[in-house]
């Protein structure tokens, strides 16, 4: 994620089309990169959401130099609704084992996310990847700490058990 000048950012909230070009180009990155590992196949519309609501609601952010963590929040939630309205599952099949290092070792990572709720997805995704703790997540999931420790449990739990059906190394 790179910085973006808080200035750029008040020139597009006022209306200026190049500083909103400028913020969208940076923050689509780092959308997609949230938004993948929750709306899986789903995500490129997730990201397209989620960047359309920043367009949208650009002028009410208070703080310019919270930009970032206020697009997480609504990311992480455009990515759990798109995935939910699209509630596609994959069928277990049982795929080989690739070796560390192996390209398709991402592939079989992914598959196994797939078949996690977008809920589940979500979680590990914020305290994962993102690195927050279980309050911030609780607060841009509107839910509370408790249910995020129980769902990040459950999709770890869930998560070693699909990999471990799966054949691959524990």
């Amino acid at each position: 994620m790179s910085a973006l000048d808080p200035d750029v950012v008040r020139r597009a909230q006022r209306g200026d089309l190049m500083a909103l070009n400028e913020v969208l180009e940076a923050l689509t990155p780092y959308v997609r990169r949230l938004c993948g590992p929750i709306a899986l196949q789903d995500a490129p519309d997730a990201a397209q959401e989620t960047l359309i609501v920043v367009m949208r609601e650009l002028k009410g952010l208070r703080d310019p130099e919270a930009l970032f963590g206020w697009v997480r929040v609504i990311a992480v939630r455009e990515a759990v609704r798109v995935a939910k309205r699209s509630s596609r599952t994959v069928p277990a099949e049982p795929a080989d084992v690739p070796a560390p290092g192996d390209p398709s070792l991402a592939a079989d990572v992914r598959d196994v996310l797939d078949r996690l709720s977008p809920e589940h997805r979500a979680v590990l995704t914020l305290r994962d990847l993102e690195g927050l703790d279980e309050e911030t997540a609780a607060r841009m999931l509107r839910v509370p700490a408790g249910t995020v420790r129980s769902r990040l449990f459950r999709a770890r739990a869930r998560f070693r058990l699909s990999w471990r059906d799966e054949g691959s190394p524990s």
